[in-house]
C-alpha cells in the first residue's frame, strides 16, 4: 500500500513538474502575451498565466484520475473548440519562431490572403480537436 501511495505522489509531484514547464514555455514563447496583445487585455497578463498554470495542472489531475464529467455534447464541442485553439496557438508558435510561414511564402511566391491561411489552420486543427474528442479516440 506504502509503494502505491508513493508512486501516487511522486506521479502527481511529476505531473506538477511539467505542468509548471509547459506553462512556462508557453509563456517564454509568447502564446500567451500574444493573445492579451490581440484581445486588448493585458492588464489581465497574471491572471491569464494563472489559469494557463492550473488548466495543465487539472488537466494532469483529470487525466491521470479518469475523473468524466458527464457535461454532454455542448461541453464536449466547447473543449474542443478551445483544445483547438490551444494546440493551434502551439503551432503557430512553434511555427513562427522557426520562420516557416515566411520562409515558405517566399519560397513559393505567396503574397496576398496569409490571414485567411492562419485562419483556416486554426478551423482545421478545432475541427479535427471535435472530430477527435467526438469520436472518443483516446
Amino acid at each position: 500500500m506504502w509503494q502505491q501511495i508513493f508512486l501516487a505522489f511522486a506521479g502527481l509531484c511529476a505531473g506538477f513538474i511539467i505542468a509548471g514547464g509547459v506553462t512556462g514555455l508557453m509563456i517564454g514563447l509568447s502564446i500567451v502575451p500574444r493573445y492579451a496583445g490581440i484581445t486588448h487585455t493585458s492588464e489581465h497578463m497574471l491572471l491569464y498565466e494563472d489559469v494557463t498554470f492550473w488548466g495543465t495542472i487539472l488537466g494532469n489531475l483529470f487525466y491521470l484520475s479518469g475523473i468524466v464529467l458527464p457535461l454532454g455534447t455542448p461541453f464536449l464541442i466547447l473543449y474542443g473548440m478551445f483544445s483547438g485553439i490551444f494546440l493551434g496557438g502551439w503551432i503557430l508558435a512553434l511555427a513562427e519562431i522557426a520562420d516557416v510561414f515566411p520562409i515558405f511564402s517566399r519560397r513559393i511566391r505567396f503574397t496576398e490572403g496569409m490571414p485567411l491561411v492562419i485562419i483556416c489552420i486554426a478551423l482545421g486543427k478545432t475541427a479535427g480537436s471535435l472530430l477527435y474528442y467526438y469520436q472518443g479516440w483516446q
